[in-house]
């Protein structure tokens, strides 16, 4: 088509025209210089622009060069070079519109023109350069308006572009911040499994701490009871060797099957003890094993024990037989030698008649035990009589800690005798005991023991004064007790006797005579009564005093401390009774005194001297009822012998 020859001209024209040598400048922004500088400079046409013109027909070059009014639309050519001139700044048919509306606007001046060219006779040339001119013009101004408007569509786009981009990078951030979020979140999560793992595992550990430090104190607890259970095995064992050596009362077969099987116990336990000495706590299975070891060792002993108390039973039967068999013969002769010491006092009754006193050896102990009494006295009058302050407190002292204890026993003492009891050991034995508050020893004065014993044994007297003569039934315990300490501390009994002889010579017996120049005052006191300034005490009084001191002394002659050794004979026992019966029935009897002082002796241990004596108790007896009841009707009054008679029935 002549259009596309025409379209490929103009594109080779502009070629070789100055604006088309264009040059890619890298360096245009360091200067300075504006991107669209190029674009605002002032058109020139090409020399060859007129031969293409003239190349046009007329009728298009006019319907383009004037745009008649009626139509109003551009030339093709014309169309054609601004949409090739102005491609690469809009779309053409962007370009055709804004060319259509351009020359739509302007319909006046190209009538204008039309008229005057039409009007005048101007030259083609002139014609063509007014034309070119014009179109070159209003192809400026077109140029001027697509560069306006690419430029406000591309500030328009870039606008839309910044808008999108701010829009996706709004989108971006906050999508960054729910990946942050998320990440946060995954984080924590992160941090509360790590943390819940670290604490489990920190309680994993820590129970396995305790379980280990349980461990431990349930191997170190193993090893004291392995350690406990050696000891106790190893002392047990002992006691089997020491059971060999002493020759016990065993067969030596028996000694030597235990000895060697508790050896050999020793040695398994021996063994478990020997690992728990290279580091190694104890398993349950050696603890079983040494507690097995244990128990067998104790059966062992326990056999031991059964066979020995087995064989020494054999023995004390054999010994209690053998003594029973030695007591049957002492008391045979005993009773033979009684039977005719009582044949021959009663033979010497009949041939001489009753006597005013007691016998030679009597009498002798009876002053041996006054003399030893009054040394003693001697020996702590410095301690009674001192001045000295310390001492005399210490006296007191010393005289509350044995006297109170005695004032405390009574009838109803009970379970209080045996605390009493050891008070009063443990004085006499030099130890302390508490008096007053304070702590007190015989052992603070030299004369300390001496006085101790005097004035014990003096309060036990007392005791039977006035105690028992109140209350009867207070003989007992009061004569338990006495009798305790006598058998451990004999000094004390020999003043017991001695005070009870001083206050009551009824008890040796004795019937004191009275001596020449001895008035009647001291003559009473010698016989036991009581002489104040304003006369004697009543008989009543008497009698009951007397009878209170007789009945402590019968009390004492038949009880023996219950806690004692018990072995040997009694240090004062029923063979006084026996020869204090004796002598008061081979002596002359006083009024009153004498039935009061049998009476109260046989109710308190007749029995005793019945289950000691027997046949020769009852003998005693029906002398005293036939003979020596008959001599007393003729002292006393018809009241004392009905009194004195219902005591002899009741044996």
């Amino acid at each position: 088509m002549p259009s596309e020859k025409l379209r490929w001209e103009t594109l080779q024209a502009l070629k070789n025209s100055s604006k088309a040598n264009i040059s890619y400048d890298p360096y245009w922004s360091e200067r300075g210089e504006d991107i669209l500088a190029g674009c605002k400079e002032a058109l020139s046409l090409s020399s060859h622009s007129g031969v293409i013109l003239q190349r046009l027909n007329s009728s298009p070059l006019q319907k383009s060069c004037f745009m008649g009014s009626s139509s109003g639309e551009s030339s093709p050519g014309l169309s054609e070079e601004v949409s090739a001139s102005v491609s690469s700044a809009g779309s053409i048919s962007d370009i055709n519109a804004k060319h259509t509306s351009l020359f739509a606007a302007r319909p006046s001046r190209t009538e204008s023109e039309k008229a005057s060219f039409s009007s005048s006779a101007v030259s083609p040339d002139l014609i063509l350069n007014l034309c070119s001119q014009m179109a070159l013009k209003l192809r400026q101004e077109m140029q001027e308006k697509l560069v306006a408007e690419v430029a406000s569509s591309e500030s328009e786009q870039l606008k839309r572009f910044e808008e999108f981009m701010e829009l996706k990078q709004r989108q971006e951030t906050k999508e960054s911040i729910g990946r942050q979020e998320k990440l946060k979140e995954e984080q924590r999560h992160r941090m509360k499994i790590l943390n819940l793992r670290l604490r489990e595992a920190e309680q994993q550990r820590v129970r396995e701490a305790e379980l280990e430090r349980q461990r431990q104190a349930e191997g170190r607890e193993r090893l004291r009871n392995l350690n406990t259970i050696q000891e106790e095995i190893l002392q047990l064992n002992q006691l089997l060797d020491l059971s060999s050596q002493t020759k016990a009362d065993l067969p030596a077969a028996s000694l030597s099957s235990l000895s060697t099987r508790g050896n050999q116990l020793c040695s398994q336990v021996s063994e478990v003890v020997r690992k728990t000495a290279e580091g190694e706590f104890p398993s349950m299975d050696d603890m079983t094993a040494a507690e097995r070891a244990l128990h067998e060792m104790r059966a062992l002993i326990r056999l031991m024990q059964e066979e020995v108390a087995k064989t020494q039973e054999k023995k004390k039967k054999e010994q209690e037989q053998e003594e029973e068999h030695r007591k049957q013969v002492e008391l045979q002769a005993q009773q033979e030698a009684q039977k005719k010491a009582a044949q021959s006092a009663i033979e010497k009754a009949k041939r001489k008649g009753l006597q005013n006193s007691a016998e030679d050896s009597t009498l002798k102990w009876y002053k041996e035990l006054q003399e030893s009494a009054a040394q003693c006295a001697q020996s702590i009058e410095q301690l009674s009589t001192t001045k000295d302050a310390q001492i005399k407190k210490l006296k007191l002292e010393l005289q509350k800690a044995a006297t109170i204890p005695v004032s405390q026993i009574s009838s109803n003492s009970g379970s209080q005798l045996r605390e009493i009891f050891d008070k009063i050991d443990k004085l006499l034995s030099g130890k302390a005991v508490v008096s007053g508050g304070r702590s007190v020893s015989t052992s603070h004065h030299p004369q300390g023991l001496d006085f101790v014993s005097y004035k014990l044994a003096e309060k036990f007297v007392k005791q039977g004064e006035e105690e028992v003569a109140s209350h009867h039934e207070a003989a007992f315990p009061i004569a338990v007790v006495a009798s305790g300490i006598w058998e451990l501390h004999p000094r004390v009994g020999e003043f017991i006797l001695a005070h009870l002889h001083t206050k009551c010579p009824y008890a040796v017996p004795h019937y004191p005579p009275m001596k020449e120049g001895t008035t009647v005052e001291d003559y009473q006191r010698i016989l036991g009564y009581r002489v104040h300034d304003s006369g004697v005490e009543g008989q009543d009084s008497f009698l009951k005093r007397m009878s209170g001191m007789i009945r402590l002394y019968a009390a004492i002659i038949q009880l023996r401390w219950p806690y004692g050794s018990k072995q040997g004979s009694a240090p004062h026992g029923l063979n006084h009774g026996w020869r204090w019966l004796a002598q008061m029935l081979n002596m002359e009897p006083l009024a009153d005194i004498t039935a009061t002082l049998l009476f109260d002796f046989l109710e308190v241990c007749g029995h005793a001297l019945m289950r000691q004596y027997q046949v020769q108790f009852w003998k005693l007896i029906l002398l005293l009822k036939d003979e020596y009841f008959q001599r007393y009707t003729l002292i006393l009054d018809s009241k004392h012998v009905e009194c004195f008679s219902s005591s002899l029935t009741s044996f």
